[in-house]
C-alpha cells in the first residue's frame, strides 16, 4: 500500500511537472508568433487536473435572489409609500395647510427621478417606485381637500378640481409613456376617485364621459381588451355610488339633480358598448368582448333602472324607450358588422327588457298584457334574423312568465288569452317558415308555441262563453286547426283539430251530460258527433286516394 502511494505521488508530481513545462512552451510560441497566448493556455490546461468546487443548487438560489431581490424591494416600497400617506393624513394644525402637499408633490417628483437613475441597475426597485411615487402625487394633491385640520381648497374650487384632475392626467402619461396596462389601470381608477371625492353633480358625470371615452380610446390604440370590462364596472359603480351618497336622507333616494343624468348614464354605456366594433382583432368573438357586453348590459342598465326608478319618474317611460332603442341598435351593429352572437344576444335582450319597463309603467292592467305579447312577436322576428336560437328560447321563457302573470292578476277574463293563443299561432308560424335561418335541429320551441296555443285558446273560450256554449266553441276551434292545416300543410295544425275534438268529447260526457240543458246537451251531442263523422270520411278518402296511388305506382 505504501509504494503504491508513493508511485501515484510521483506520477501526479511528475504529470504537473509535464503541465507546466507544456505552459512554458506555448507562452514561447506565442511570444515568437506562432500561438495566441490564450489559445495556446487552453489547449494546454487540460492536461492538469483542476478540480472544480460544486456549483450550489439552482433553485436555492433563484428563490433566495426572488425573496431577497424583488419582493423585499415591492414590501420595503410599499411600507415607504404607506408611512408617507399616514403622513400626510395627519392634521399639522401649525402648519400652513398646503405645506404638507407641497412636501407630498416634491417627494413623489424624487420617486419619479429615483426610477430614471434605477431604470437600468434596478428594475424591480424602479418600477415599485414609480407606483409609490403614482399614489403619493395623487394623495397629496387630495391633501388639499381632506384630512388637514384646515382644507387648503373646497371641493366646489375650479383651482383644487383642476389640480385634482392634472396629477391624474401626469399619473395616466406616465402609465402610457411605459406602455403599461396595469399602469393605466391604476390611473384610470385614480380618476374615478376624483369623481367620487369632489361628489358635484355636473363635474361627476362629465368626469365620467371623459373617462369613459379615456378607457374606449386607450384600450384600442394600445390594443389591450382588458382595460375595457374594468372600465365599465369602475363607471358604473362610481355613477351609482354618487347617485347614492348625494341623494336625500330618506331611503330610497337617489340623486335627481342634475335632471339630465341618466342621459349621461347612456352616453357612457353607448361609449363602452362601442368599443368592440372599432377592434383591430380578427373579427371573431372573444369570451372579454361577449363579458364586456354582459358588463355594459348588466351594470350599465342595472345602475341606470335604480336611478330613473328612484328618483327620475316624470322621464322614466321615455328614457327606458330610448335605452331600448340604444341596446337594440347596438344588437343591430354588432349582428351586421362582426356577426357576434354573444353580444347581439345580451343587447338584444337588454334592448326587450328597457322596453318591456317602459310599457308596464305607460300601460294598466290588462292591456299591459296586450302590448307585451305584441312585443313577444317582435322578438321572434329579430331572432330570426339575429339567428339567434338563444334569444327565441329567452322570448319563450318570458311568454309563458306573462301569460301566468295575467291568470293570477286578473280574476275575469277579459279576452286577452286569445290574443296570446294567436301571438303563439304566428310565433310557432314564423319559426317554422324561417327555420333554416336559425339552424333548429328539433321541433322544440316549435311544439312549445303550439302547445301554448292549445292550452291558452280552449282556456280563454271556457271563461268567455257561458257552459252551454263552450263544447260548440270548441268544435269551431278544431274547424279552425283542421282549415289552417289546409292553407299551411304542416300536419301539426290537424293533430291539434284532433286533440281539441277529444276535449270536447271528455268535456261533454263529464260536465255536458250533467249540468247542460237538455236542449243545449242534444245540440252540443249532434254537432260534435257530426264533426266526427265528417273527419272520419274525410280520412277515409285520404287514405283510398294514397291506396290508389301506390297501386297505380306499382302497376307502373
Amino acid at each position: 500500500m505504501i509504494a503504491g502511494s508513493s508511485q501515484s505521488a510521483e506520477e501526479e508530481s511528475t504529470a504537473a511537472r509535464l503541465a507546466h513545462l507544456e505552459e512554458r512552451l506555448a507562452r514561447i510560441e506565442a511570444h515568437i508568433g506562432l500561438l495566441e497566448t490564450e489559445k495556446a493556455t487552453q489547449a494546454r490546461r487540460p492536461l492538469a487536473r483542476i478540480v472544480e468546487p460544486p456549483a450550489p443548487t439552482r433553485r436555492e438560489d433563484e428563490l433566495e435572489f426572488e425573496v431577497g431581490q424583488n419582493w423585499f424591494a415591492r414590501v420595503g416600497i410599499l411600507a415607504l409609500a404607506a408611512g408617507g400617506a399616514f403622513m400626510l393624513t395627519l392634521p399639522y394644525p401649525n402648519l400652513p395647510s398646503a405645506l404638507p402637499t407641497i412636501v407630498g408633490v416634491v417627494v413623489a417628483a424624487l420617486a419619479f427621478g429615483l426610477t430614471r437613475v434605477l431604470a437600468h441597475s434596478f428594475e424591480v426597485v424602479s418600477c415599485c417606485l414609480r407606483v409609490a411615487g403614482m399614489a403619493l402625487l395623487y394623495f397629496a394633491v387630495l391633501r388639499l381637500f381632506y384630512f388637514g385640520a384646515h382644507q387648503a381648497l373646497g371641493t366646489d374650487s375650479y383651482v383644487g378640481r383642476g389640480l385634482l384632475v392634472l396629477a391624474v392626467g401626469i399619473n395616466l402619461a406616465i402609465a402610457l409613456s411605459r406602455q403599461s396596462p396595469w399602469l393605466t389601470g391604476l390611473a384610470l381608477t385614480m380618476g374615478y376617485m376624483t369623481a367620487i371625492a369632489i361628489g358635484s353633480g355636473w363635474f361627476v358625470l362629465g368626469l365620467l364621459l371623459v373617462l369613459s371615452i379615456a378607457v374606449v380610446v386607450v384600450s384600442w390604440k394600445q390594443n389591450w381588451p382588458g382595460l375595457m370590462p374594468a372600465g365599465i364596472v369602475l363607471t358604473f359603480a362610481t355613477y351609482l355610488t354618487w347617485a347614492i351618497v348625494h341623494g336625500g336622507t330618506t331611503a330610497p333616494r337617489l340623486a335627481a339633480e342634475p335632471a339630465l343624468a341618466p342621459v349621461f348614464a347612456l352616453a357612457c354605456m353607448m361609449i363602452l358598448g362601442a368599443a368592440p366594433l372599432f377592434r383591430r382583432t380578427s373579427p371573431d368573438e372573444t369570451l372579454l368582448e361577449n363579458g364586456s357586453a354582459l358588463l355594459n348590459c348588466a351594470l350599465g342598465y342595472g345602475a341606470f333602472l335604480l336611478h330613473t326608478l328612484a328618483a327620475f319618474d316624470l322621464v322614466f317611460a321615455p328614457a327606458h324607450a330610448a335605452a331600448s332603442l340604444l341596446f337594440l341598435g347596438f344588437a343591430v351593429l354588432f349582428w351586421t358588422k362582426q356577426h357576434c352572437y354573444g353580444s347581439t344576444f345580451f343587447y338584444a335582450m337588454t334592448g326587450y327588457v328597457a322596453l318591456s319597463v317602459a310599457i308596464l309603467k305607460v300601460s294598466s292592467t290588462p292591456d299591459v298584457f296586450v302590448w307585451l305579447s305584441l312585443q313577444s312577436m317582435l322578438v321572434v322576428a329579430t331572432a330570426i334574423w339575429f339567428r339567434s336560437r338563444f334569444i327565441v328560447v329567452a322570448n319563450f321563457a318570458i311568454y309563458v312568465a306573462v301569460v301566468l302573470a295575467y291568470v293570477l292578476v286578473n280574476h275575469r277574463e277579459t279576452g286577452i288569452s286569445i290574443g296570446f293563443g294567436i301571438v303563439a299561432l304566428i310565433s310557432a308560424r314564423l319559426l317554422n317558415w324561417q327555420k333554416h335561418r336559425l339552424e333548429l335541429k328539433t321541433e322544440l320551441m316549435r311544439n312549445a308555441y303550439l302547445l301554448s296555443a292549445f292550452v291558452v285558446l280552449p282556456y280563454a273560450l271556457y271563461h268567455l262563453l257561458a257552459g252551454h256554449y263552450v263544447a260548440l266553441a270548441w268544435v269551431g276551434l278544431a274547424l279552425f286547426y283542421y282549415i289552417l292545416n289546409l292553407i299551411v300543410r304542416n300536419q301539426k295544425h290537424r293533430w291539434m283539430g284532433h286533440a281539441t275534438l277529444l276535449l270536447t268529447a271528455l268535456y261533454l260526457m263529464i260536465i255536458g251530460s250533467r249540468q247542460f240543458d237538455p236542449v243545449y246537451r242534444v245540440i252540443s251531442f249532434l254537432v260534435l258527433g257530426t264533426v266526427l263523422l265528417i273527419v272520419s270520411f274525410s280520412f277515409t278518402r285520404l287514405r283510398l286516394r294514397q291506396r290508389g296511388r301506390v297501386s297505380s305506382e306499382e302497376a307502373n
